[in-house]
């Protein structure tokens, strides 16, 4: 197959969704395997390799073609993770190493969301910086622990990634009683699905909150040039998936190095 045949084929495949009116996931069950049928010939003819097409796509499908968690009704959450989502430049600018950026209109939405989850389930909240100024701020919220970027005796920021940021509440929930629980977790609309993955690899128990609405409305003034649009980011996402599950195979490959 050529290469236009390929690249017609995934397009083919991201449409089918749509018409669909499904999550990609689910729109590859209402079609009885469709969209990974679909996706298995076009590779396997690509790669000529039928076998290395049949491990790979499920691979691709997740990545590529399904952005939603898996969800929990919040009565059974015993904790709320949220995380932050771009920023904006410092307000009285000075160098953005040692100066904290604004958290910025889209980590205000978060805490929001953190907010209305709860006024349905009391739990304690571990928010990233950016929303737990919020929550701190706009909605004096008690039991809210913010995670912090870490500064250096000379003033130079280093900030937390996803995984940062899930490694620090792993390492607070080790000493609840009673044992780490289940999460909620709290993230933008096309960067949950991935906090999900990460709160899980951290040795947690995590779902989105079933019921609510994550932000994905992007903002053009972000710091983070990756987080202005949604064509930029889902890119910049699908490769940190890649990454994350490039170790993972390796790691299962080869135990031993």
């Amino acid at each position: 197959m050529q290469r236009r045949d390929f690249a017609a084929a995934l397009t083919a495949a991201l449409a089918a969704p749509a018409v669909l009116g499904a999550t990609p996931a689910h729109a590859d069950e209402r079609s009885g395997g469709g969209l990974s049928r679909r996706m298995r010939a076009a590779l396997a003819a690509e790669l000529d390799d039928q076998d290395t097409a049949r491990t790979v796509v499920p691979y691709l499908q997740d990545i590529g073609f399904d952005w939603h968690p898996e969800t929990i009704a919040p009565e059974r959450l015993d904790f709320i993770v949220a995380y932050g989502f771009g920023n904006r430049p410092p307000a009285g600018g000075g160098d953005p190493a040692k100066v904290l950026p604004e958290p910025g209109p889209v980590n205000e939405e978060l805490a929001d969301t953190v907010a209305r989850i709860r006024r349905r389930r009391t739990v304690p909240v571990y928010a990233q910086w950016e929303i737990a100024r919020f929550l701190e701020s706009k909605y004096r919220m008690k039991n809210v622990t913010s995670i912090e970027p870490v500064i250096a005796p000379d003033g130079t920021i280093t900030y937390l990634s996803t995984d940062g940021v899930a490694a620090q509440v792993a390492e607070a929930r080790k000493h609840v009683p009673g044992g780490i629980g289940t999460a909620g977790v709290v993230g933008f609309r096309d960067h949950v699905k991935r906090c999900v993955q990460t709160t899980r690899d951290r040795g947690m128990t995590a779902y989105a909150p079933r019921g609510f609405e994550m932000p994905g409305t992007y903002d053009p003034e972000s710091g983070q040039a990756w987080t202005r649009r949604r064509d930029l980011y889902v890119v910049h996402d699908m490769a940190a998936q890649w990454q994350v599950l490039r170790q993972k195979l390796i790691a299962q490959a080869y135990p031993n190095g």
